[in-house]
């Protein structure tokens, strides 16, 4: 049972915050190009992985549970599982962003070009990805 969840585990991580990071990380040109169609399909992209990535966490949960001995006290486990909730707030906010941001490029309003939501995503996805691996690295070196 160990194995199967393990390979879920991974096969979700895999598969969904590998994506969700590339299209994240691809929006600021797409805005800065004013290109809506494809903003449109970043934000959707963005939604289905972010909700994908949900099966991360809960397959480790139950990996974890599974495995037992004391196994999700462990500070490291405790760390990446906190550094998970904020990364997954945080998708949430790119959201909020993408959303915005389709909604000024396709208004007829000149003025707004989402620079705001631009440096925002840029800002917020780099983040991201650094918490990414900083949770790689506590799953696959620990110390406890």
């Amino acid at each position: 049972m160990s194995s199967l969840l393990l390979w879920l585990h991974i096969g979700f991580a895999i598969f969904t915050i590998g994506p969700v990071t590339a299209a994240t990380m691809a929006a600021p040109r797409v805005i800065r190009n004013k290109n809506v169609s494809a903003l449109q399909f970043i934000q959707r992209t963005t939604r289905i992985y972010s909700l994908g990535s949900i099966g991360v966490f809960v397959f480790g949960l139950a990996l974890g549970a599974v495995i037992g001995n004391g196994l999700l006290g462990r500070w490291y486990m405790t760390a990446s599982m906190t550094l998970f909730i904020v990364a997954a707030v945080l998708l949430v906010i790119i959201d909020r962003d993408l959303r915005t941001a389709v909604r000024a490029l396709a208004s007829e309003d000149a003025d707004d070009d989402a620079k705001v939501q631009n440096g925002r995503i840029a800002a917020i996805s780099g983040l991201l990805s650094v918490i990414w691996l900083v949770i790689l690295f506590l799953m696959v070196v620990p110390t406890g």
